[in-house]
């Protein structure tokens, strides 16, 4: 948050409501990061892992296997499940 607004880290967090708060983490969880290059990371990330979809014989790719600074998140209960059949 630093520069946003012109306003230091301390001042924006002395501005910024609860309320605020969970509407940015609301939008972060929807919408993902805000910093340009993770948005860049992901956008290039999103048509490599399709081309090398498209292009191999065994597919499987996933966009994390192309983005070095992102963990892939932990597979749910459900998923786990599935893949246990």
């Amino acid at each position: 948050m630093n520069g946003v607004g012109g306003r230091t880290v301390a001042e924006a967090q002395d501005r910024l409501s609860y309320r605020e708060f969970r509407r940015w983490v609301a939008f972060r969880h929807k919408r993902g990061s805000l910093h340009p290059g993770m948005r860049i990371e992901h956008s290039a990330a999103l048509v490599a892992s399709t081309l090398a979809n498209v292009n191999s014989k065994k597919g499987g790719h996933k966009i994390f296997d192309f983005m070095p600074h992102m963990d892939e998140p932990p597979i749910t209960v459900e998923q786990a499940m599935e893949a246990w059949k």
